[in-house]
């Protein structure tokens, strides 16, 4: 299984459209109903509050929603005390706690995460100021990332 990050679909939904490219979606349709990918509750809300027709695509193609359960929970303030945020004081360039969440959803399903994040070039002094691809590179974190046109490359399709 994969995770979607909000930043992925969205990105998708913007670069992709449906009507242009219905191929993909019908793949990507497929997917969500084999369990190959899913989705945070709490990604899903983001991308509701940004592209509401892309949300309610997702609901309708019944995308698994993935909780915050309670083993997430532990996952995401692990996460938190390694990048060393501290009483919520996040970094307005790093990962916010939406985003920690998701990682740990990703983390604790050991599944790949999918995120249209960039990548930071160079070392950071402030781990409060990582981007989700950097955070899930930590050694304490361990979760492989990858963008949307690598997801669909690595997949080899032809649309």
């Amino acid at each position: 299984m994969r995770v979607l990050d909000a930043s992925a679909i969205i990105y998708a939904w913007d670069n992709y459209p449906p009507a242009q490219f219905p191929g993909l979606w019908s793949w990507l349709a497929n997917e969500l109903k084999t369990l190959e990918l899913a989705i945070p509750v709490v990604a899903l809300e983001e991308v509701g509050h940004k592209l509401p027709e892309c949300a309610q695509w997702l609901k309708n193609t019944e995308v698994l929603r993935l909780p915050i359960s309670e083993a997430a929970l532990m996952a995401a303030m692990a996460i938190k005390d390694a990048i060393g945020v501290v009483n919520d004081q996040y970094h307005p360039k790093g990962v916010d706690e939406n985003d920690l969440f998701i990682i740990a959803v990703a983390k604790v399903h050991g599944a790949e995460l999918i995120t249209n994040e960039a990548r930071q070039f160079g070392a950071q002094i402030d781990t409060r100021k990582y981007k989700i691809p950097a955070v899930c590179d930590m050694a304490a974190v361990g979760v492989t990332t990858m963008n949307f046109l690598e997801y669909i490359q690595k997949s080899q399709r032809v649309f």
